[in-house]
């Protein structure tokens, strides 16, 4: 226990050490993007420090397993350059049995990051969007960044070249309208504004000296339209924005912003969808194909209309009505049957957001265990390196963070796209780096 103890004090620093320092780099990455959308747009400090301490949740999820790595490579590492290893090895303790501590402690990290990843990391995505949303009511120009197109509004792009801080004017601006899919407008104007309708269901845009250029894309021939106005107000659906009662569940939460449990919740209840759509649309169906079968072999269970006197039949009229309730069958089967060969679209949307909900709910564990699968890695090549430095434990730390991590994209996008299973999408990183780890361990046992 007092080599154990000894091995795990070894870690400890460089682990705290690590783990701030690369909390700090994605900070300062994250605000270095962020700054010129927080900064010149009227928000206040507060406000600023809400959206930076929410958006600290994610960054925690990716700097522990990367510390892990790090203090694993500079704790072996140390120990080996100061010949400790090779002085405990000689007393008959395995390199195994070295790391074992720091295994138990990686899964125990792993375990608090599953738990920080369902409990804390959702809401803390969901209040950030809640707060961008209030901000973009009372504040519409945040949606948009000066110098830069914004296809945040539907069937828009939108270019502006100045916004002011204390106002919702706008300057210099630039509106592709492809709303309607008959014509195509290109819309500037000198100044103008930008707000929202008291129920945040349109955004309003108010221009001044402007043009109009109007293009028809059904017929390329005809010369397009331009129109000169001095006022012209453009009214765009801000449906995309979700804009309801603010609050902390003011509107549907994306699978960013759900634990495992509610995804898996969600998950279960689409299956039961994709399942039942075929019978439910083979149900709709079955009384008029019974009705069909009893018309077309005139089944004698088939209940005829009420007789009518002799003198009343009309027979022309009667093969019409009979011939009409065939055709009215027949044309309701046939509109089933269009239904039922669409219940398959459906069930295969339905699967693709299953599958989208499978890989978030195996991002929550998947990333936690590299904690574990970068302790396995970390302890064989300090002990190789025999140098305990930050610079090299940092390099090579990057080189497998990045091979990491550029696997779990891949394995997301594979998967999203159904040429994997969200499993091993999400695992195939974790399972390849471990069995590296483990050969390591095993050739420097």
């Amino acid at each position: 226990m007092i080599l154990y103890r000894y091995i795990l004090k070894a870690h400890l620093g460089p682990f705290l050490f690590s783990f701030f320092t690369i909390f700090f780099l994605f900070l300062f990455q994250f605000l270095i993007k962020a700054l010129d959308q927080l900064v010149g747009k009227g928000l206040s400090l507060w406000i600023i420090f809400q959206l930076i301490a929410y958006n600290l949740a994610w960054i925690v999820t990716l700097a522990a397993p990367m510390a892990v790595l790090v203090a694993t490579l500079m704790a072996f590492g140390s120990l080996s350059s100061d010949n400790e290893i090779t002085i405990m090895k000689a007393g008959g303790i395995s390199l195994p049995r070295l790391m074992a501590p720091v295994i138990i402690a990686a899964v125990i990290l792993s375990y608090l990051m599953v738990r920080f990843n369902n409990d804390i990391l959702p809401e803390a995505n969901h209040k950030a969007r809640v707060l961008l949303t209030d901000i973009s009511k009372t504040k519409p120009t945040f949606i948009l960044e000066p110098g830069k197109f914004s296809d945040d509004i539907g069937g828009f792009k939108i270019l502006v070249k100045k916004t002011f801080e204390n106002n919702n004017n706008l300057e210099d601006i630039y509106i592709s309208d492809y709303s309607n899919p008959v014509t195509r407008n290109v819309i500037t104007a000198e100044k103008g504004d930008i707000s929202f309708t008291s129920d945040f269901n349109h955004i309003v845009m108010n221009l001044t000296n402007g043009e109009i250029h109007q293009l028809n894309n059904l017929d390329y021939t005809n010369k397009y339209r331009v129109v000169k106005f001095d006022k012209h107000r453009i009214i765009m659906d801000a449906k995309g924005f979700g804009f309801q009662q603010s609050g902390e569940n003011a509107f549907s939460r994306g699978d960013r912003e759900l634990s495992s449990y509610a995804m898996n919740r969600i998950v279960d209840s689409l299956r039961k969808s994709s399942e039942t759509i075929g019978q439910t649309y083979l149900n709709r169906g079955l009384p008029d194909i019974k009705n069909l079968i009893k018309i077309a072999y005139k089944d004698t269970t088939y209940k005829a209309p009420p007789p009518v006197p002799f003198a009343e039949q009309d027979t022309s009229r009667k093969n019409f009505a009979s011939y009409d309730s065939l055709k009215n069958l027949t044309s309701r089967i046939l509109s089933l049957a269009g239904d039922f060969k669409n219940s398959g679209r459906i069930s295969k949307d339905i699967e693709k957001q299953i599958d989208q909900y499978d890989v978030e709910i195996y991002k929550k564990y998947s990333i936690p265990f590299a904690c574990v699968v970068f302790a396995l890695i970390g302890a064989p090549l300090g002990y190789r390196v025999r140098k305990g430095g930050f610079g090299i434990a940092a390099g090579l730390s990057l080189l497998f963070f990045i091979i990491y991590w550029a696997s779990l994209v891949g394995g997301e996008k594979f998967a999203d796209r159904a040429l994997l299973s969200p499993l091993l999408g999400m695992w195939a990183a974790n399972i390849v780096l471990g069995a590296f780890g483990l050969f390591l361990m095993k050739k420097l046992s």
